[in-house]
């Protein structure tokens, strides 16, 4: 009985934080400025500046205005309004240029949510978001992971898969588990 409760538990640890996930739960998130855009309006995003209003959820995703990139930001813009309810700042990443993000962040994110543009890669790689394989142009892009990172700078929750259908449930209910243990 012990031997089966033990391997319960491991099987739900290695559910909860999938083992390709870049950084893990109580490592320090890496602070960052990216151009961004939200509503086709360009502005510099901070980590920083938005951690002092709380948890931000980033989630990296390949690439603007491909199938599953459009499902995730389709769904995030629908629940963005809970994200800021439960008092998250919410901010999607690729390596696309701020040109190409100006336009999904309106077309695609419906103006609800902005985007950073990161061509070099330089944030991807600081999170360890990288895809692993190229794609099948030879294009290095980011993974699709999703992060919680707490106001205090630590990742609170990864989630890592290349299908986008539990990002946005998964984040906003970490999200709000995190909003009712802080409550003053």
């Amino acid at each position: 009985m012990k031997r089966s409760i033990s391997a319960a538990a491991f099987i739900c640890a290695a559910l909860a934080v999938p083992a390709w996930a870049g950084l893990k739960p109580g490592d320090p998130a890496p602070d960052f400025t990216a151009d961004a855009a939200v509503g086709g309006k360009d502005f510099v995003f901070s980590l920083s500046k938005a951690l002092k209003k709380g948890p931000v959820v980033l989630y990296f995703y390949p690439k603007s205005f491909t199938r599953g990139c459009t499902i995730e930001a389709h769904e995030f813009a629908e629940a963005a309004e809970s994200f800021a309810e439960a008092g998250a700042t919410l901010i999607g990443m690729s390596k696309d240029t701020i040109e190409t993000q100006r336009k999904f962040s309106t077309e695609e994110c419906r103006d609800k949510f902005p985007v950073a543009a990161d061509p070099e890669l330089s944030v991807i790689r600081s999170y360890d978001a990288v895809r692993i394989a190229p794609t099948a142009s030879g294009e290095t892009v980011s993974d699709r992971i999703s992060y919680v990172i707490g106001p205090e700078g630590k990742i609170i929750y990864a989630y890592a898969d290349p299908a986008p259908d539990k990002h946005i449930e998964n984040t906003l209910a970490i999200v709000r588990q995190w909003r009712n243990a802080h409550k003053d």
